[in-house]
């Protein structure tokens, strides 16, 4: 057993996937959808009033009335789907997690919203011509690796119609700056965020080339089973981002500091970009 924590303690290879599940995990799902329900916390998604605003600027940089029908990859829950919903658009949302699209399904239906809201891993859609609008929030896009990343904007472009936009915020390398890489570890004795019962967290920080960095979690159950949970993120400059857009075949690029569309200023942690077909 020592050696295999030992194992999980090395640095692992650039991009190397989890051992499990962690979106669609039974027990973390509980958390993650607690996470996105709290109008306060940001962790899962971004506080409510960010997403009243994001809406709302959303809204006129794309309104419906000229973007009707639109596309939200990684939905979750359903956060911005029920509010552009409400704004008059056509919606598709796509998530990975079966909790959140179920509790989204429920409130849609509760709230007669007519949302088509899809269990899928959006890696693996395959539209052709059909939205006038994508949208990926929360800097989903920073934690693909660079195939998937390529793959994924190749996806979306075809997904759009001509003059659709893509709209999707990223991290910048100030986001990253002062963490250094580390490890640590805790033990909980009854119910996390990880496992409903006692086990242990060893926590690890490992920085790459490339200006990637990756969050490493080795949760070890109380039969001595671990699972390796491995969260990557890669920051931006303007330059790099621009240019991988634009190999995607994208044009009119703007970029603002957030979703919100406050403007662009170097010390800004995060990015957003909006992008047209």
């Amino acid at each position: 057993m020592l050696n295999e924590l030992f194992k999980y303690l090395k640095k692992p290879d650039l991009y190397e996937q989890s051992t499990s599940e962690f979106w669609d995990d039974e027990h973390i799902s509980k958390g993650m959808l607690e996470a996105h329900l709290n109008p306060n916390w940001e962790a899962a998604s971004r506080c409510h009033d960010f997403i009243d605003k994001s809406v709302e600027w959303i809204c006129k940089i794309a309104p419906s009335s000229t973007n009707r029908i639109l596309l939200d990859l990684g939905c979750g829950p359903g956060m911005y789907t029920e509010r552009l919903y409400n704004k008059g658009y056509i919606i598709t949302g796509i998530d990975y997690s079966k909790r959140s699209i179920n509790y989204a399904k429920e409130k849609a239906q509760e709230r007669n919203q007519d949302i088509n809201y899809i269990y899928k891993n959006y890696m693996e859609i395959d539209y052709k011509n059909e939205f006038d609008l994508v949208i990926l929030i929360y800097c989903d896009f920073a934690v693909l690796s660079d195939s998937n990343r390529e793959v994924l904007l190749k996806k979306i472009y075809d997904s759009l119609k001509p003059g659709g936009k893509f709209v999707f915020d990223v991290f910048t390398l100030k986001e990253f700056e002062d963490k250094k890489e580390n490890k640590t570890w805790y033990i909980s004795e009854e119910s996390g965020f990880w496992k409903p019962e006692k086990h242990i967290c060893l926590e690890s920080r490992f920085i790459y080339e490339g200006d990637v960095s990756l969050e490493q979690y080795v949760i070890i159950d109380k039969d001595g089973k671990a699972d390796v949970i491995r969260n990557w993120f890669k920051g931006y400059t303007k330059d790099t981002i621009i240019n991988e857009v634009k190999r995607a075949g994208f044009h009119k690029i703007d970029i603002y500091s957030d979703v919100t569309g406050k403007a662009y200023f170097d010390t800004s942690n995060t990015m957003c970009i909006v992008v047209e077909k």
